[in-house]
């Protein structure tokens, strides 16, 4: 017993140290942070093309099961993944492909995209 008490605890170190925590799905309160009507601009001017009709994989705007598995993540996480790019299920490019989008901009085209399945 003397051997278990630490062997648990550095498993409890080591599992709250390498982030095994999950992130909270994503809430009406995470959107409203965003400037949801200039997501809307940006989404009709720039994510339109892929996301309201799901090419390349793209989770399409107002379906709920396209974004079941995506809403775990956070939305720091997608969001990261819409500036970024993102290939491992289709393909996101960095930006929607417009390098010219602000941080801020994709984020608010996130949060409009989102709020379209809450």
């Amino acid at each position: 017993m003397k051997r278990f008490v630490p062997v648990l605890s550095l498993f409890t170190v080591l599992t709250l140290s390498f982030g095994c925590e999950a992130e909270a799905a994503v809430t009406a309160a995470d959107v409203a942070k965003h400037n949801v009507a200039n997501g809307k601009a940006v989404y009709d001017a720039n994510c339109a093309a892929c996301h309201a009709s799901g090419i390349l994989k793209a989770p399409k705007t107002g379906v709920k099961a396209d974004w079941a598995a995506r809403l775990p993540q956070g939305m720091d996480t997608m969001i990261k993944k819409s500036i970024d790019g993102y290939t491992a299920a289709g393909s996101m490019p960095a930006r929607g492909g417009n390098a010219d989008l602000t941080d801020q901009q994709v984020s608010d085209a996130v949060a409009y995209m989102v709020k379209s399945v809450l």
